[in-house]
């Protein structure tokens, strides 16, 4: 969300605030691409993901030392550009969701997510009484830092704020309808690495339990209108399948340390390739 926009604040007491536009193009069924963000420490790696027409940043606190405090600036500086910024908090850290929030983050991804209870207390630390339990403030990087009062700033943020849940084991699996059906959570995943090796076939993609769990998942997603996103894939032609049965358009391009590595062993080759044809009698 642009740091300057002020949706409509809703006149009913419990309302269900409108999607913002994140939500609205994904559901649109159109290209979302978002660049996770694992090593990097500077508003560098944002500026570069704008630039290479990303429309979204994965901060990744689950896999990575980043203090929270990076973390927020990061997203901060997304939001300055008008990307979407969500953070991987930790597993079942449910403490930090606020001061994220607070500092510039538009969402979250909660890994490993296995019960509705789970799911619920995730969706409730992530929106404003009376609909979750999120504390309040007044001044936050999505509206510019400006003092704003609750009844305009609660709207405001609830109505954009994405809840993405993951669903890595055969028990988030199974509560995919449950989970789903819940009021706060926008987006259901499925973390493909971590489920095969749950099952004990880890990175086998074209174990059909996968595909069996991919179309749980979609079926529970269309039946109560909300997002499923496959991840994990690396093979593009299974990814391209399993996309079929009811995957939403966003795109993890890849995080920025696999893909500094990628392109330091190309750089390497290549240089390596040249002095061996210099070198050739």
């Amino acid at each position: 969300m642009s740091p300057t926009t002020h949706p409509t604040p809703s006149t009913h007491p419990t309302p269900a605030p409108a999607r913002g536009p994140f939500l609205d193009r994904l559901h649109a069924g159109e290209l979302t691409l978002m660049l996770g963000i694992r090593t990097s420490r500077t508003a560098d790696i944002v500026q570069i993901a704008h630039s290479t027409g990303h429309h979204s940043v994965m901060v990744d606190l689950e896999h990575s030392a980043m203090s929270t405090d990076v973390a927020a600036q990061l997203c901060a500086a997304a939001g300055s550009l008008g990307m979407t910024a969500l953070v991987r908090i930790p597993e079942r850290e449910y403490g930090m969701i606020g001061r994220l929030l607070d500092g510039g983050a538009h969402g979250v991804v909660a890994p490993r997510v296995e019960t509705p209870d789970e799911a619920e207390q995730i969706a409730l630390a992530c929106r404003f009484p009376p609909r979750g339990r999120r504390s309040q403030t007044t001044t936050v990087p999505q509206l510019g830092m400006r003092p704003t009062p609750a009844r305009e700033l609660n709207p405001a943020l609830d109505g954009t704020t994405v809840v993405q849940v993951l669903l890595e084991t055969p028990a988030g699996i199974a509560n995919a309808d449950a989970i789903a059906r819940l009021d706060g959570v926008d987006m259901l995943a499925i973390g493909a690495n971590d489920f095969t090796a749950e099952l004990g076939v880890p990175g086998r993609y074209g174990d059909p339990r996968l595909r069996a769990a991919v179309e749980t998942v979609a079926e529970a997603c269309r039946r109560h209108g909300k997002l499923l996103m496959i991840g994990g894939v690396a093979d593009r032609a299974v990814l391209g399948s399993l996309l079929t049965i009811g995957g939403c358009p966003l795109r993890l391009t890849g995080t920025d340390t696999a893909l500094l590595y990628q392109a330091a062993d190309a750089s390497a080759r290549t240089e390596r390739e040249t002095h061996d044809g210099l070198s050739a009698p």
